[in-house]
């Protein structure tokens, strides 16, 4: 007589009783590393991730101690002692080398990057700039398993909502035919060449070539094309700059542009920005362009290592990038690494 399998039942009943659970980030681990796969495992076949997928991605899987070192050391709250130079940072970030290998990809992935930027209305400098500020053309994209980072991350239960729904995506990724070994990145989860987090990948990762892969680990076309749709939508605005040089008149009021609004994400970058005006306003005030840029663009002034230093007239593609890395250091140094590419 065949007998009941009472364990497994058991195990499938205590596998739906976690994953309906209430769980607080403070509680997550309340539960052993171990239970917490077994969650991860329940939610993850009710989103439709195959077992195969779930075996081979989940095997062997024990928390990864450095990842929630490396969390933890994360900057927290910034102090009002005022900002590091942006000068010394565009110089280490913008320098000769990195300028060097951006003009060899736009000269040599020229088709691809044309189609792209066709296609998405992104500029091939823009995009080869990511490229080179993310991964330094392809060479670095991190080799932690992302498997392991994201679980403990999810684990560790202080971000738990936002981890746990990238290790969700992370095996819906796995689950297209891309193997362990391949999904592996940054300690906090990000991967390929333009380091796209799980969710991204998924919402906006795209095939570049038509062979009906979108491949952002070995294959450029579906690089350039992914980074390009990432920006179209984040609202890139095809056939504007995303920003110019402009010298500011001596004893300027800068009392008189400062923004009253206060941004709900990233305030401490957007501070630092005016108020928006448009060219021909900033030119009334004696804001002059240093490059060809129409007078109804609106745009805001920044001028970050203080008086007497280079100055910017930002449009709103500058926020796209920061869309990408919320970093005024980021993002200015992709614009003008782009500049320098495309000379």
């Amino acid at each position: 007589m065949r007998k009941f399998p009472f364990k497994a039942l058991a195990l499938a009943l205590t596998a739906c009783l976690i994953a309906f659970a209430p769980q607080s980030p403070a509680q997550a681990q309340d539960m052993s590393y171990g239970a917490y796969l077994e969650l991860l495992k329940a939610k993850a076949r009710a989103q439709g991730v195959s077992e195969g997928t779930i075996s081979r991605m989940m095997s062997g899987l024990t928390p990864n101690q450095r990842v929630i070192r490396l969390d933890k050391g994360q900057p927290g709250t910034p102090t009002r002692r005022g900002y590091p130079a942006l000068a010394p940072y565009i110089s280490k970030h913008v320098n000769s080398v990195r300028i060097a290998g951006g003009r060899t990809v736009y000269n040599s992935e020229r088709a691809a990057l044309q189609r792209a930027s066709l296609k998405y209305g992104v500029p091939p400098e823009i995009i080869v700039a990511i490229f080179g500020h993310e991964t330094s053309y392809g060479r670095i994209r991190g080799n932690f398993d992302l498997a392991r980072s994201l679980s403990t991350l999810a684990w560790e239960g202080r971000r738990r909502e936002l981890f746990e729904g990238e290790f969700l995506a992370l095996l819906k990724v796995a689950d297209r035919g891309y193997s362990r070994s391949t999904l592996v990145g940054s300690w906090a989860g990000a991967f390929g060449n333009p380091q796209f987090l799980p969710s991204v990948y998924l919402r906006l990762a795209v095939d570049g070539d038509g062979d009906g892969r979108a491949n952002i680990w070995s294959n450029r076309a579906d690089t350039f094309a992914s980074i390009a749709n990432y920006f179209r939508d984040a609202g890139w605005r095809t056939g504007q700059t995303w920003g110019v040089r402009a010298s500011i008149p001596s004893g300027f009021n800068w009392a008189a542009v400062k923004t009253k609004l206060r941004s709900p994400t990233c305030p401490r970058v957007h501070e630092r920005h005016s108020q928006w005006k448009t060219v021909a306003e900033w030119r009334q005030l004696g804001v002059r362009p240093q490059r060809v840029i129409g007078d109804e663009v609106m745009a805001s002034l920044f001028q970050p290592d203080g008086p007497g230093t280079k100055a910017w007239l930002l449009t709103t593609n500058y926020r796209v990038i920061l869309e990408y890395n919320c970093s005024n250091y980021y993002a200015m140094s992709v614009g003008l690494l782009a500049d320098e590419i495309a000379k």
